[in-house]
């Protein structure tokens, strides 16, 4: 599993001129799953994003967690976090799972990334055209890849 964490002020997930997803300050998580997924990637890769301190303490220095600040979370499902782009210009997508692997992967990281923040995580709408916007606060963007644990 690989994913692009965004701190955010405000984002929003919006399909077909519709607001699904909005939330205030928090995480924006895009999130791209492989063939090799497993259970494991989901608890490591959850545990992490629940305790990444990437938010400021009352120093400014990033120390606190989305939990510790009570921060809201929007996970979007992104293939093209696999894309290969080794050879010509057109990106493979080789790598990432199909709907049924990832979306029952995808659910369960949903679900279990909500009992770890104790509140309910937004999501968009896998497989549609989304529209996805924030506002990035700082910026701070961290990406994360479950295989190689970093």
């Amino acid at each position: 599993m690989r994913v692009v964490i965004q701190r955010v002020s405000e984002a929003s997930v919006t399909i077909e001129g519709k607001v699904k997803s909005e939330i205030g300050t928090g995480l924006l998580v895009l999130l791209g799953i492989e063939n090799a997924d497993t259970k494991e990637d989901i608890t490591w890769l959850a545990n992490k994003i629940a305790k990444l301190r990437i938010f400021n303490d009352e120093n400014g220095v990033m120390n606190k967690s989305v939990v510790d600040i009570d921060g809201e979370i929007i996970v979007v499902s992104q293939f093209t976090l696999h894309a290969s782009t080794k050879k010509g210009n057109r990106p493979s997508y080789i790598k990432a799972a199909k709907p049924d692997v990832s979306v029952p992967l995808y659910e369960q990281t949903v679900a279990y990334l909500q009992t770890l923040i104790n509140k309910p995580i937004l999501t968009g709408e896998f497989g549609a055209d989304m529209k996805v916007a924030l506002i990035n606060d700082g910026p701070v963007t961290i990406c994360i890849d479950s295989k190689n644990k970093e």
